[in-house]
């Protein structure tokens, strides 16, 4: 039987300002999907929304920028998508994000001979306006496939009837990560950073990652560990202001919480090298790129106890869970992980049996023929 053919398509429209290859560079999400489905032997087109035509082959999977500049209408963008698809054939659709449902299902209804749709969650939402009786209905019930980073993501969605009783659902992290561990005392050279602990903070200081909650935690496991240090990489930063003056105020905190800022993304993996301990304060998360990153690094990550951090932890074997917004709890995790942590070697295992691109790669492949069979079944 030849390999099953699927069309990743994403409906989020590219930059203008980048060529085809840029976008590339830039969004590694979508090729890194695409290649870890490759891998297992699956055959790959992506379709990229775009505001030109354009075609680019690498590593084995074929993308082509589709030009939906003037499309205005989940319809009319489909319509658009389904052209260019109808010349190289597909078996599955796989469209990025539940956000663009009506347009996957416009592209299928297009196409000469209709395909499955599986939807793949990008911290996508359940909102209000969804539980109302509306044209959103039909294309979510037509749904074969759904793939979230944790099935307890599903529930909401589950709850407001959003999909038909013959949906599948898959539990399929949201990405991998091409990082790997190294040497500890080579990345603290090169990147400066100490502590005994080391801890690294990788994420926006932002309400939705809880910063202010983890300088508590931090500052309260400091009366255990005086050799901690807290290290903090960030993009947007709403919070700075808060952040630094709550690092001012309080002699704990002061001297043992370094701010960053915002640091190339290949400096990330030095910095988690040379780090001891990987902590998040997140409230919520479609996956959890950092964290991805933590644990093919090897380091040890203390985590908000939430879905997407009890999947990729194997419900906390391969990592701390901590309450959301409970300091006193995390101070316990932390002096708990810094006494006790799993080796490098074992959180490095874990990733390699549940994450790496060939563990996701081999699950996709799994999820793709699930769909396909129960499809072509149904119909016959």
């Amino acid at each position: 039987m030849p390999a099953l053919h699927v069309a990743q398509i994403n409906f989020l429209p590219a930059p203008e300002a980048f060529p085809a290859a840029e976008i590339l560079e830039r969004w590694r999400c979508l090729v890194d999907i695409a290649e870890m489905a490759e891998g297992a032997g699956i055959r790959v087109s992506v379709l990229q929304a775009a505001s030109h035509s354009e075609r680019v082959v690498r590593n084995g999977v074929d993308y082509r920028f589709v030009d939906v500049g003037d499309a205005q209408t989940p319809a009319a963008v489909g319509k658009r998508c389904a052209d260019v698809l109808e010349g190289i054939g597909a078996d599955i659709l796989h469209a990025h994000s539940l956000a663009f449902a009506e347009e996957a299902h416009a592209v299928s209804r297009c196409l000469s001979k209709p395909l499955p749709i599986l939807l793949q969650d990008h911290a996508d939402r359940l909102l209000p306006w969804w539980r109302r009786w509306g044209s959103w209905r039909r294309p979510y019930a037509a749904v074969a496939g759904v793939a979230f980073t944790s099935l307890e993501m599903a529930r909401p969605f589950v709850a407001a009837g959003a999909f038909g009783p013959a949906t599948h659902f898959f539990e399929i992290p949201e990405t991998s990560s091409r990082f790997c561990p190294g040497s500890r005392a080579d990345a603290r050279t090169e990147t400066g950073i100490y502590g005994d602990p080391c801890v690294l903070w990788v994420g926006h200081l932002s309400p939705g990652k809880d910063p202010l909650t983890v300088l508590e935690g931090v500052a309260r496991a400091a009366r255990q560990l005086p050799g901690l240090r807290l290290w903090c990489a960030f993009g947007t930063a709403p919070l700075l202001a808060e952040v630094r003056a709550r690092i001012d105020r309080d002699p704990r905190l002061a001297g043992r919480v370094h701010l960053l800022g915002k640091v190339p993304h290949a400096r990330v993996e030095s910095l988690l090298r040379a780090a001891d301990l990987y902590v998040s304060g997140s409230l919520a998360e479609g996956s959890g790129c950092a964290v991805l990153e933590a644990l093919a690094c090897g380091v040890y990550p203390v985590l908000t106890d939430i879905p997407a951090f009890r999947a990729l932890t194997g419900n906390g074997r391969a990592g701390r869970l901590w309450p959301c917004r409970d300091p006193g709890r995390l101070a316990e995790a932390l002096i708990s992980a810094a006494r006790s942590p799993l080796s490098r070697q074992q959180v490095r295992a874990h990733f390699d049996r549940t994450l790496s691109f060939a563990a996701v790669g081999h699950r996709w492949a799994e999820a793709y023929a699930q769909v396909f069979e129960s499809w072509w079944r149904r119909a016959a």
